[in-house]
């Protein structure tokens, strides 16, 4: 005799229960992730060409290749990097750097798995590119030794970061902000573990250049601040104590605001500086065709 689920009336409330809630929830809490709202899509895609950035060069400084061998699902096609190679680092940084490298495969797996995303845009991870943006007096080269490394790492993550936090008010649905707080809290480790491997290191001399760690990364920072066009956002490892923490301190781990809480960056700001052109409608730096996805290509429209 078939079991009749109706006949107990606990059994049939419960029923109720469950009709009304895939009826009431929202699709993206059911894990349809397809009706995200077109603004939070749109978000979500602008971090993919820093996220892509970010994989190859990490990749390719740690092993010597990059998606296209690691990951190449997750390249959509799109084009091999521009200047990439090997590092010559020591056991520590290598490992450190693998580990980032790793991480942000799973980013771009993240994301995809969350929007439709977009392929890889051309990217230019040379030598000159980072001199370049480092300070147009130098030729700097990223991939000679640990320090030049992590110098050059310096640039990237922090952009990333400034990215996800003014993105994050933004955003409208559940699914958006937890990836998006995801993304962040490893922009934001990652930088940091940059940041402090470097602070301990801030008054080197940097070989040939004869300018001390502190002094490269106050440039960098000076240079995003000035490329971004919306005042100061960026500091480097040393500052005047009343930028420090709670205006006390020079030492500056971490580059924070007066409250000690994060700086937002919105995607003009951000393709200024990675565009290295302090213009967001001309591509150049690291994206030497411009970034991809409707935000990014909309600039480049005008």
């Amino acid at each position: 005799m078939a079991l009749n689920i109706f006949s107990n009336p606990m059994n049939s409330f419960v029923i109720f229960l469950l009709m009304l809630l895939s009826y009431s929830l929202p699709n993206e809490v059911l894990g349809r992730s397809a009706t995200l709202p077109k603004s939070d899509v749109e978000l979500i895609e602008f971090a993919l060409n820093l996220e892509y950035l970010e994989a190859d060069y990490f990749l390719n400084g740690a092993l010597g290749h990059g998606l296209d061998v690691v990951a190449p699902n997750l390249t959509g096609g799109g084009p091999p990097p521009i200047g990439a190679r090997i590092a010559h680092l020591g056991p520590l940084v290598r490992d450190v750097i693998l580990q980032f490298g790793l991480q942000e495969v799973g980013h771009l797996r993240a994301i995809k798995s969350t929007v439709r995303g977009f392929p890889r845009p051309l990217l230019n991870i040379s030598s000159e590119t980072f001199g370049q943006i480092i300070d147009n007096a130098f030729a700097f080269d990223p991939y000679a030794n640990d320090i030049n490394y992590l110098i050059a790492t310096y640039v990237i993550p922090y952009v990333g970061l400034n990215g996800y936090v003014g993105a994050n008010p933004l955003l409208q649905s559940v699914t958006a902000k937890k990836l998006v707080a995801g993304l962040l809290a490893a922009e934001s480790g990652q930088d940091a573990v940059v940041r402090a491997m470097l602070y301990e290191r801030r008054y080197e001399i940097v070989i040939p250049y004869g300018v001390t760690v502190a002094e490269f990364t106050d440039r960098i920072s000076a240079l995003r601040n000035k490329l971004g066009r919306d005042g100061l956002k960026d500091e480097g490892l040393v500052v005047p104590k009343e930028l420090g923490a709670e205006g006390k301190v020079t030492g500056n781990i971490l580059s924070l605001n007066k409250d000690s809480l994060g700086y937002p960056r919105t995607p003009p700001e951000i393709l200024r500086i990675v565009y290295a052109t302090g213009n967001e409608s001309v591509p150049g730096g690291f994206y030497p065709k411009g970034a991809n996805g409707t935000i990014a290509r909309s600039y480049l429209e005008h």
